[in-house]
């Protein structure tokens, strides 16, 4: 079964640690979705710039820093996800514990080393 990805704080620009995920996530075969704050097309996914009801996410990837999260606490919560990733420098314990009441599992990471180690 192919989990789904959502990249959420996905870039077009391409020197972006978000948008490095989108084209490995691509490049591993792995179903994603994307969302971000400009609309665009990286490594064939669209970056969407209004929430979607997207449907089976497995996981969601953050590349938002903590203060721009929080509008997006009871969307993120709503998806279901089976987990949470927290890439470097989005750690947040408020969201933690949203997560956590929530029963969602969640994880401080890096989507790009999980990737490149085999432990996605």
């Amino acid at each position: 079964m192919n989990k789904i990805t959502l990249v959420f704080g996905a870039s077009i620009k391409p020197n972006r640690y978000s948008n490095y995920a989108i084209q490995r996530l691509v490049a591993n075969n792995i179903k994603t979705v994307a969302f971000g704050r400009h609309n665009g097309i990286v490594s064939g996914i669209e970056i969407d710039t209004e929430l979607q009801a997207y449907k089976g996410i497995h996981t969601v990837t953050l590349y938002l820093n903590p203060i721009r999260q929080k509008e997006y606490y009871e969307y993120i919560v709503s998806l279901k996800p089976g987990r949470v990733i927290f890439n470097p420098g989005t750690e947040n314990p408020e969201f933690f514990s949203i997560l956590k009441e929530n029963n969602i599992f969640f994880e401080e990471a890096c989507t790009l080393v999980l990737l490149s180690t085999n432990q996605y």
